[in-house]
């Protein structure tokens, strides 16, 4: 069964509203009234294109989504933006489109008072922030201070960017993939590169044959220290390029 979420994420007392001058939105009790028709768990594809809204609504649509008893694809075909992107974050598997974006960045709000008014708002848009970083933890097993970090910079994911830090299982008609190349190492905020990264390069340099950390352990006689150096670092670049890391 397809459900779609498009336009802005509202709540339901704004849903007649949009309804009425029939502009795509999306609220917890449309996607809930279309879930009620789902028959013995079926099946739930979940098409997502919305630049976010109601965080507290998109909130309420993650959870719906993550207690259905069936399973739950989601596609995001155009934008999960802000709130659209925790919604996507429900999905069992979740698959993006080649020309798809997924946007994610720290809660933000309107507001008037003196200044411990304004200071309790801070202290409660931190708080949502760490709550809306939980849906992506659990779906990427980054840290928190990781997520906060890319939402304090509102980061725009591309699908390879997406796939990388896995916030996506797989893009979309990419059957050979051919999007998921070298370009989908990224490094992190600090530079480095992800753990997996290296971890993946150990276990490759393990298989070869007297070799770690790049470097031969057999005997290199002096005359010859140049050939077993050049040699050495063919081995290194072969697994380099095995594992799509240059």
């Amino acid at each position: 069964m397809k459900i779609e979420i498009k336009g802005p994420i509202i709540s339901d007392g704004e849903q007649w509203i949009y309804d009425w001058f029939e502009i795509p939105a999306t609220s917890p009790s449309s996607v809930a009234k279309q879930m009620k028709k789902a028959s013995n768990n079926e099946q739930l594809e979940i098409h997502i294109n919305s630049g976010g809204g109601s965080v507290f609504s998109g909130s309420e649509i993650y959870t719906m989504l993550k207690d259905y008893k069936g399973d739950v694809i989601v596609k995001i075909v155009g934008v999960a933006a802000s709130a659209a992107s925790v919604i996507a974050m429900s999905g069992k598997k979740i698959m993006m489109s080649p020309t798809g974006q997924i946007m994610i960045h720290n809660a933000s709000t309107s507001g008037r008072g003196d200044h411990n008014e304004h200071q309790h708002t801070a202290t409660l848009l931190k708080t949502i922030d760490e709550s809306i970083a939980n849906s992506y933890r659990l779906r990427t097993g980054m840290s928190q201070e990781e997520l906060l970090g890319l939402m304090e910079q509102e980061t725009w994911l591309s699908p390879q960017k997406a796939l990388n830090y896995k916030f996506i299982d797989e893009i979309m008609f990419d059957n050979e993939k051919i999007l998921n190349s070298m370009s989908a190492i990224q490094l992190k905020n600090d530079g480095t590169l992800p753990q997996e990264v290296i971890d993946k390069v150990r276990n490759e340099l393990k298989k070869m044959p007297n070799v770690i950390n790049g470097m031969s352990l057999e005997p290199v006689p002096e005359v010859k220290n140049n050939e077993k150096e050049q040699e050495d670092k063919i081995k290194l670049l072969k697994a380099k390029i095995k594992l799509r890391i240059l």
